[in-house]
C-alpha cells in the first residue's frame, strides 16, 4: 500500500482498539479522516476497551510516570489479536511500549497548549483569593501558580464533560484542559485562557500502535506519520524513527 494522495484500493476495514470516551471517539474520526486522504476506501471498525485508568477515578496522576494506566487492557487485546491497530493520545503512551507492540505513526496533531477554563464572565484576574483550580498535573499547577500564587489546587479525574460539570456546578472555579481536547470536542466557545510555558511531550498528537510483526499496518499508516518531519530532539523516549 503506497502513500500516493487519494490512492484507490479495494475496500478494506481496519479493526481498531480505543478507549470509549467522547474524546477518544473524536480522535478516531480524526485519524480515519487523515488516512482517507491517502486511502479513500479504508474504514475503521472499532472495539472500545475500558482501561484501568477509565475505571479508577481516585488514583492521582500527579506522581505517575509513563505507565500503562490508560493502555494496559488495550495492549493486551491487541497482542491477543482482537484488533490490528490501537489509537491513543500520544502523551498517554507507556515507556517502554508493551513488548510486541510498535508505534507505526505519530500524527501531526493539533494545538499542544494547555487552557484554563472558567465559567462565563470569570477570568484569572477576577477570581477571588483561594479560588479552586482543578488539575491532576503538577506541571499544570505550577503554570497557573506562576500567574496567581494565592489559588488553591485540587485533583480532578474523569472525561472532559465530567471535569467541566464540576466547573459549572461550582465545585471548582477553573479547570485546566488540553486545548487539543477542546478543539476535538467542539468546545472552543468556552471562556478560557491559554497558559504559558512548556506542555507535556507529544500533547495534541495521536499515536497509532500495531504489533511489531504487522508490516502491512506499518506501511498503511506511514502516510500520516509526522516523525520524519520532526527533529529527533523533539521526540521523546523510544518513539524516534
Amino acid at each position: 500500500m503506497l502513500c500516493s494522495k487519494k490512492q484507490a484500493m479495494q475496500t478494506a476495514t481496519i479493526t481498531v482498539g480505543a478507549r470509549p470516551s467522547p474524546l477518544s471517539k473524536a480522535q478516531l474520526k480524526e485519524v480515519e479522516a487523515e488516512l482517507k486522504a491517502f486511502h479513500s476506501d479504508i474504514a475503521f471498525f472499532t472495539q472500545f476497551v475500558t482501561t484501568v485508568g477509565d475505571r479508577d477515578r481516585s488514583t492521582s496522576l500527579r506522581s505517575m510516570g509513563r505507565t500503562d494506566f490508560f493502555t494496559k487492557e488495550i495492549d493486551e487485546g491487541q497482542l491477543r489479536g482482537d484488533f490490528r491497530v490501537a489509537i491513543h493520545s500520544a502523551k498517554d503512551l507507556p515507556e517502554p511500549l508493551a513488548k510486541g507492540l510498535k508505534l507505526v505513526a505519530l500524527t501531526k496533531g493539533v494545538d499542544p497548549t494547555d487552557s484554563l477554563v472558567f465559567r462565563e464572565g470569570d477570568s484569572l484576574k477576577s477570581l477571588p483569593p483561594f479560588s479552586k483550580i482543578a488539575t491532576s498535573s503538577e506541571r499544570r499547577e505550577e503554570m497557573v501558580r506562576t500567574l496567581r500564587s494565592d489559588l488553591l489546587f485540587v485533583d480532578i479525574r474523569g472525561n472532559i464533560d465530567e471535569r467541566l460539570k464540576q466547573l459549572f456546578d461550582r465545585k471548582v472555579d477553573g479547570v485546566v484542559i488540553a486545548e487539543a481536547a477542546l478543539i476535538r470536542l467542539g468546545l472552543t466557545h468556552l471562556n478560557r485562557m491559554k497558559l504559558p510555558g512548556e506542555t507535556a511531550p507529544l500533547q495534541g498528537q495521536l499515536a497509532i500502535i500495531a504489533r511489531e510483526d504487522d508490516l502491512e499496518m506499518e506501511e498503511l499508516f506511514r502516510c500520516i506519520d509526522s516523525r520524519k518531519k520532526m527533529s529527533k530532539a523533539s521526540i521523546p523516549f523510544e518513539l524516534k524513527v
